[in-house]
């Protein structure tokens, strides 16, 4: 991998952000059919199994495949191939026991895990997607690895053959199963057995991409020994694992008191409280969409900031850290405003065959929308503390949010008036909690002070503007096509609303002088775009 050229942060992002948007478009076409094909009470047994899956996925790789990017980003910029090598070499043992312990966990233990969140019938999606945690253990140590060489192809192309597997596999087995008159669970089950196939076949195309492009060059540094590499890795690795699935394993605590709340204060069935906990995970399902196009950039800004730290120039990583900002105010602010206004015509039109679950989703959706922007904040600040070696921050930021959440979700939701409501509500009061705390710290630690009012004055104007147009022209559009169905009048408004939205936007943004010549000069054709849109 020595011959190639190392990307640029920008750059690097530029291709990771190019594979999730081909992802998000896949998944798309997976999540929103899934969930016209399950309904709220199937997309709960489906959501109960993926939030164990993460608890045990971000233990195990949430932090780790970072510290690897790192340590083999100031190898690489060091020149220390050797070295870069034997961290691979650690790294690929401690991933194996710790995907071979995690996957297990996960198969035998199934019933009682899924009982633990008040879902028991959930059990079959959570022992059919266990066998994905070995795999994505491999496949982060992997990722990691060519991530801190600044090559984010291999992990770009992973990641869009693990989507299509997900859309290919997962959907059409789902749609089967209903069919053949098999439950709910079932359908579920089988939906989220796609995810398992794709990372199998992710992880076998990492694992003959790294075989064929294997580095040979002699190199005469002598690395450090496996037992001093993985105490790096473990001292690095270790606080941002904490912190990461600190909000892995509050979501899951989360998720257990909701749906208790739901049968003992409100005397729900197991049933009907899945269904109501299903439409909040409908809701939620758009601003985690939206926020996964915060991670190309965090995991960009890492290993190339660390490079810039390792070299002394303090500088260039202030610089980095800065487009950063500027690149997730762009994108979340417009984003959030825009699924706050067009909350429930959104779920309308992604959702035409469970109509009353997108009634009800959309009141959430509201909420989520603004708490998308606070989401997409938290996750780039917290890698900012991380790449300035304030791993234990995020840490105490998170659990200080969570806590926030478990008890507002205690109380709201417990609450016959509010009930499932509640949710939403303490999901952004979580994450105002922990970016209001992460961008205190940001500014405390960092060598230039950031400049958060000239950062994002401009795209919260220009977002609440485009925010209005995209409203008045919805509201104007669905009146114009009252007379016509009442799926397509909306569907037709709500494409035009997000049109408008966009247009405004983009305008905005050269006039208001928002994108500056940094941010994209480093992307693929970027110089021509600073020309066309003369930016400075």
């Amino acid at each position: 991998m020595s011959n190639q050229k190392k990307q640029s942060f920008l750059g690097g992002a530029a291709i990771l952000a190019a594979a999730v948007a081909i992802v998000k478009v896949i998944g798309a076409f997976y999540k929103f059919p899934l969930n016209n094909i399950l309904g709220g009470e199937g997309k709960a047994y489906f959501n109960t199994a993926y939030y164990i899956y993460n608890v045990l996925l971000t233990v195990s790789t949430a932090g780790l495949p970072l510290a690897i990017s790192k340590l083999t980003s100031q190898a690489h910029a060091q020149g220390r191939e050797n070295e870069k090598r034997k961290i691979f070499r650690t790294a690929i043992v401690l991933f194996f026991c710790l995907g071979t312990v995690g996957s297990l966990f996960m198969f035998f233990r199934a019933e009682g895990l899924a009982e633990f969140l008040e879902n028991s019938l959930a059990h079959q999606a959570v022992r059919a997607l266990a066998p994905a945690v070995f795999c994505v253990c491999l496949l982060a140590c992997m990722r990691g690895y060519t991530q801190g060489q600044g090559n984010m192809t291999p992990t770009a192309v992973s990641q869009v053959l693990e989507a299509l597997c997900k859309l290919g596999i997962g959907l059409p087995l789902a749609w089967y199963l209903l069919r053949a008159g098999k439950s709910l669970e079932m359908g579920a089950a089988g939906a989220i057995f796609g995810v398992t196939i794709g990372t199998v076949l992710s992880m076998a195309f990492l694992i003959g991409y790294l075989l064929t492009h294997r580095n040979r060059t002699p190199s005469l540094d002598v690395p450090s020994g496996s037992g001093a590499l993985l105490r790096q890795i473990l001292v690095i690795g270790i606080p941002i694992t904490l912190s990461n699935s600190a909000m892995s394993i509050i979501n899951l605590i989360d998720t257990k008191i909701v749906m208790g709340q739901l049968q003992n204060a409100l005397l729900l069935s197991e049933k009907e409280a899945a269904a109501l906990n299903g439409q909040y995970g409908m809701a939620m399902d758009m601003p985690n969409m939206v926020a996964s196009f915060v991670y190309p950039v965090t995991m960009s800004l890492i290993p190339f900031a660390a490079a810039a730290l390792a070299r002394g120039d303090h500088r260039g990583a202030d610089r980095i850290v800065s487009s950063a900002f500027r690149l997730i105010a762009i994108l979340a602010l417009p984003a959030g405003i825009g699924l706050s206004v067009l909350s429930t015509p959104i779920m309308v039109l992604v959702l035409p065959a469970q109509y009353e679950d997108a009634l009800a989703a959309g009141p959430h959706l509201r909420i989520l929308g603004i708490a998308l922007i606070f989401i997409c904040l938290m996750i780039l600040t917290n890698a900012i503390l991380q790449t300035y070696g304030k791993e234990k921050l995020p840490i105490f930021t998170v659990g200080a949010g969570g806590v926030t959440k478990v008890v507002m979700n205690y109380v709201l939701v417990g609450n016959p008036d509010i009930n499932i409501h509640g949710a939403p509500v303490s999901t952004l009061c979580c994450y105002l909690v922990i970016v209001g705390l992460n961008l205190f710290f940001v500014w405390e630690y960092s060598p230039e002070k950031p400049r958060y009012l000239q950062l994002f004055a401009k795209p919260v104007v220009a977002s609440v503007l485009m925010g209005g147009a995209a409203w008045a022209v919805y509201g104007f559009a669905d009146r114009a096509l009252g007379g016509h169905s009442v799926y397509m009048a909306n569907a037709a408004a709500t494409l035009c609303g997000i049109l408008a939205g966009v247009a405004v936007y983009a305008v905005l943004v050269v006039a208001l002088r928002i994108l500056r010549a940094e941010d994209v000069r480093s992307v693929p054709h970027g110089e021509k775009i600073v020309k066309l849109l003369r930016l400075k």
